[in-house]
């Protein structure tokens, strides 16, 4: 199976700086701890450019190390282009998964937008991962845990084979 695609993940908030690479830090050690990392391609962006090319936020960073989940890379924007190279765009919150949807340049484009929290089992439906940017030091940790969540549920989608189906 090694000799297949990857597949690619695009995790989306608005400015790329808090909660799309606390994602992209959870899934990268989830897939590694599983030692499925090579059969994964893992990304962030942001809707806006406030703050590309900028490095994670350091509150969002500082949970990341103090968790073994070190958060990397700079800021960027998403673009056309995101939608061929990727094959899951997941947004953190319902605007932004409306900007993707906007920017998606085909019905085959917008199938690939979701949000994250959709795949934790225990989220109510359209739930949001929320922004820590103006609050305190405890919205972080908040993020990082609902990224945990939704990620082992994205990672057990997306790695176990479905379930045959039933005689009744």
């Amino acid at each position: 199976m090694s000799s297949a695609e990857p597949i690619r993940v695009l995790f989306v908030c608005l400015g790329n700086i808090c909660r799309s690479p606390t994602a992209e830090a959870v899934m990268r050690a989830l897939c590694a701890q599983h030692g499925v990392h090579e059969r994964f391609f893992i990304d962030s962006a942001g809707t806006g450019a406030w703050h590309a090319g900028e490095p994670p936020d350091r509150r969002s960073a500082a949970v990341g190390a103090r968790r073994g989940m070190p958060l990397g890379g700079r800021a960027r924007q998403v673009t056309k282009d995101d939608f061929i190279r990727f094959d899951y765009l997941l947004a953190m919150d319902r605007a932004n998964r409306d900007e993707l949807l906007a920017l998606a340049p085909s019905a085959e484009a917008r199938n690939k937008v979701a949000l994250l929290r959709s795949f934790d089992s225990q989220s109510p439906p359209q739930a949001e991962v929320p922004d820590p940017y103006y609050g305190g030091s405890e919205g972080f940790d908040h993020v990082f845990d609902i990224c945990v969540a939704a990620c082992e549920g994205l990672l057990r989608t997306l790695t176990e084979p479905p379930e045959p189906p039933r005689a009744r």
